[in-house]
């Protein structure tokens, strides 16, 4: 047990840590704040402001799916940094590998437990080739916003635009402020991949 002397007091970083989890377990399954608040005997001010000093961002709950991406580590602190629950993104090489080590029964149940948990999400951003991106939005409906990254089938890894991700992002997590990009009837393409410079696999 780690302890730290604050005045006289003799403090353990070890059952404010235990608290400040039990409180957002419970906030997350759904109890209120003065719930929480007589269960564990804290005042319900302080679970306020202790959700006000984590807080990220509010309004909807977005997810963010796609492949292949070559610059995946980028993409995913990006989505982090955005708030985005939930990141799902394989390179070329991860999803062949995926391809070799799996049955087909397998993979199709991966991916239907996948689909299954974004069903709980008001925006999936996707990012895929144009048949992927059709097939997400006929399985998920309105709430996907699909973003064409190359023609199918994509054979090599796309580095995903950072800065027009971000925007995209922005714009999907505000709350009541998403509007379809569109531009006389017909829907704006997103850049977001960038072309590998030429000699590089």
């Amino acid at each position: 047990m780690e302890i730290i002397r604050v005045g006289n007091k003799v403090i353990s970083k070890e059952k404010i840590n235990y608290l400040i989890g039990k409180i957002l377990q419970l906030r997350a399954s759904g109890s209120t704040q003065a719930d929480v608040a007589n269960s564990l005997g804290v005042e319900r001010s302080f679970i306020s402001r202790l959700e006000g000093l984590g807080e990220v961002r509010s309004g909807k709950r977005v997810a963010l799916v796609g492949f292949p991406i070559a610059n995946k580590k980028e993409v995913e602190e990006l989505a982090l940094r955005k708030g985005i629950e939930f990141v799902y993104l394989l390179s070329q090489e991860e999803r062949k590998f995926l391809e070799r080590s799996k049955t087909s029964a397998e993979v199709f149940n991966e991916l239907l437990d996948v689909l299954s948990f974004l069903v709980n999400f008001d925006v999936v951003i996707f990012l895929g080739s144009d048949k992927r991106v059709a097939q997400f939005e006929q399985i998920l409906g309105r709430r996907v916003i699909g973003c064409r990254i190359g023609k199918s089938p994509i054979e090599k890894s796309v580095i995903v635009d950072l800065n027009t991700l971000e925007v995209l992002l922005e714009k999907a997590v505000k709350p009541r402020k998403w509007e379809v990009w569109r531009e006389k009837g017909r829907q704006r393409k997103l850049r977001l991949f960038k072309k590998r410079p030429q000699g590089r696999s």
